[in-house]
């Protein structure tokens, strides 16, 4: 089982990336988050998860230990295979999927293609008690709790906005601005992910 691969990145896209260790080339599928943070790199870490089956040895990578834990939690839970996963960690990222299933937020998680109601239901269920210790206090999932974003997402549904969309565009926002978030600045900038 490998932990990590750290190499030259050789080529990079939002579906994989093939690192170059020792000379040899490692295809490694990532999220499009993991792909954001290394785009502007020339070498790479990635912690990475094996998938083994009949026919192919697959690897996952993730730019940090967190969503990989995540990953792992994601396909424990009956019928949610390592592309699903991947799928999530692309639509949501780490934090923002965390917050989703602690707030026992269906619809968004459906929002996700290839999650319908009973796949969104069985991740609450089968994640809620475990995945809340990932995040455990942490201020990126303190901060999304906060009285702010509720006002933010309650003006957005008033817009007219469904609340998986706008809970989407608020849950980005907030990562970026952080603990000092008001109401009105995260509504005026979840205008940028509509």
């Amino acid at each position: 089982m490998y932990d990590f691969i750290e190499g030259k990145i050789e080529k990079l896209t939002p579906a994989y990336v093939i690192i170059n260790c020792n000379g040899l080339g490692f295809h490694i599928n990532i999220s499009v988050y993991t792909f954001e943070k290394m785009k502007s790199l020339g070498q790479a870490r990635l912690q990475v998860h094996q998938v083994i089956s009949e026919d192919s040895h697959t690897l996952f990578g993730f730019f940090t230990e967190k969503e990989r834990e995540v990953f792992r939690h994601l396909i424990s839970v009956s019928g949610v295979g390592a592309n699903t996963a991947r799928i999530l960690l692309s639509s949501l990222n780490e934090d923002a999927l965390i917050n989703a299933i602690i707030r026992k937020d269906a619809p968004l998680l459906q929002s996700v293609k290839g999650i319908g109601p009973k796949a969104a239901q069985r991740l609450i269920l089968e994640l809620h008690d475990k995945i809340g210790k990932i995040g455990g206090g942490s201020s990126s999932l303190s901060g999304l709790t906060n009285t702010a974003f509720d006002e933010a997402l309650q003006a957005m549904q008033a817009l007219g906005f469904v609340r998986a969309i706008a809970e989407k565009a608020l849950l980005r926002v907030s990562k970026e601005q952080g603990e000092n978030a008001t109401t009105e600045s995260l509504v005026k900038d979840a205008f940028k992910y509509l």
